[in-house]
């Protein structure tokens, strides 16, 4: 049984509405509410929205990025998904996984497919995943618990997965309850869109994935079940991204109400082109990139305390554009096809949709070094018990920082050490410098307890964290 549904959308629409008459001293004042790391209200969130003023949206991305810089540092924390199968019981008029797209190759990794493209992954660097699912039968609770050991167990030389996040169809109760026992990270699903004529719409009545309501709560289960770092998002170019943005709002402040701890992450993908699919260049509320900057900054003021997700459906430039606005974890190095890290190049007929950013997960590291970004793989929080209301404890506050970035700079040693190209390796160490020479400033006894941790490290003990 289902409780009130909690997006409401008239109250949604009411509320863009009066957004529009906010004043200049308005929004500023509400920026500075933002800054002192507070969530903002609903009312609140929707006169950013209606900003029009070039000069007060310039001081909106200005917030979003001090914010960011105050709650996460220079940090950016590297992913990556592994598609695991791309059945699918659902006909979503945008997805190229629906069920009556035939130029699909429905594909489900074996137990060994799945060693091969983790000991890929690990060859590269990485140290947290997120395993993706079509919604159906055979990816059930028992399956995608089953998965995860299988990448928890593989190792690949210095090479493990230390942080393992599941993207998957709503389940029930007692299938989280198989995903927390079985180690899970973050639980992720993406209402695709808030607003309910626009869900009936593009998914069919009949199928699974057409009960709203299921979905909406779908991550309030998990949470009962015991698993306390949930992920939230919309897909960007279904409705209004104004409403959109007020949607993940509602959702944040709900499970804060629920269970006294919003999303871990919220992720922001825009819709892309995929294979045999017509809705991404006939949608009309596609998302320009300018509007897209301005949606990334106003939920990292709405949502101070919550991690930011861009992938790489977005381009290199759009991606080097709205990092500084709020964002905290990034993928590279991405293939989304079934089986996809085999390949250097797209697959189109095993993927959901097409990416943006090519890149190796090295270019890209180097290419953020260089801009003074520290790349961190840590996984200490949800190693060390620090999820849920323990993490935001001292995420809100600013205070995650004393644990990020001393385990950003072990976690990048790590990398520069095992993985890295000689120019990122330069780069790199030039960075993890820098960021020791910044510990020295606020705590000179944090820097001797990294430093020591580092000389560990450089000795090849790995995963060594605060």
């Amino acid at each position: 049984m289902y409780r009130e549904d909690f997006i409401k959308d008239e109250e949604i629409f009411k509320l863009l509405e009066e957004g529009k008459k906010a004043s200049k001293d308005e929004i500023r004042d509400i920026i500075s509410k933002s800054l002192s790391k507070e969530r903002l209200e609903p009312i609140e969130t929707a006169k950013l929205l209606q900003v029009e003023d070039e000069i007060l949206i310039e001081e909106i991305f200005e917030a979003a990025k001090k914010l960011k810089e105050e709650i996460y540092g220079n940090r950016i924390v590297f992913f990556a998904p592994l598609y695991i199968g791309n059945k699918c019981i659902n006909n979503c008029v945008y997805c190229g996984f629906r069920r009556d797209n035939k130029a699909i190759v429905r594909k489900t990794l074996t137990k060994e497919e799945l060693i091969e493209q983790v000991k890929i992954l690990e060859g590269k660097g990485h140290k947290r995943l997120i395993l993706v699912y079509g919604e159906h039968p055979d990816y059930d609770g028992d399956f995608i618990a089953e998965t995860m050991k299988i990448v928890y167990s593989t190792k690949n030389g210095n090479g493990e997965i230390r942080r393992v996040n599941i993207n998957a169809a709503p389940l029930d109760v007692e299938d989280y309850r198989k995903l927390k026992d079985a180690g899970i990270g973050t639980f992720q699903i993406f209402q695709e869109t808030y607003h309910h004529d626009t869900y009936k719409k593009l998914h069919p009545n009949g199928d699974r994935k057409s009960d709203f309501a299921w979905r909406l709560y779908g991550l309030d289960r998990a949470m009962e079940a015991g698993i306390d770092d949930v992920g939230i998002g919309a897909l960007f170019g279904l409705f209004d991204w104004k409403y959109e943005v007020m949607g993940l709002l509602m959702h944040a402040i709900h499970l804060e109400e629920a269970f006294g701890v919003g999303p871990h992450t919220i992720s922001v993908p825009r819709i892309e082109p995929a294979l045999n699919t017509d809705y991404p260049q006939e949608g009309k509320y596609l998302v320009s990139d300018e509007d897209f900057k301005k949606l990334v900054a106003i939920i990292r003021l709405s949502v101070p305390y919550t991690g930011l997700i861009l992938t790489a459906r977005e381009s290199a430039e759009i991606r080097r554009e709205v990092l500084p606005l709020g964002v905290s974890q990034i993928d590279a190095g991405s293939r989304i096809g079934i089986g996809g890290y085999e390949e250097e190049d797209y697959i189109p007929d095993k993927e959901q949709f097409q990416l943006g950013d090519m890149r190796s997960l090295d270019s890209v590291i180097n290419e953020l070094s260089k801009e003074g970004y520290i790349t961190s793989f840590c996984t200490a929080c949800y190693r060390s018990g620090r999820t849920g209301e323990d993490f935001m404890s001292v995420a809100k506050p600013g205070l995650i920082q004393d644990f990020c970035i001393p385990n950003a700079i072990l976690t990048f040693k790590e990398y520069l050490l095992d993985y890295a190209t000689e120019a990122t390796v330069e780069s790199g160490n030039k960075i993890i410098e820098e960021e020791l020479e910044k510990l020295e400033r606020i705590d000179p006894k944090l820097r001797s307890i990294v430093e020591e941790k580092l000389r560990l490290v450089e000795a090849g003990q790995r995963d060594l964290y605060l």
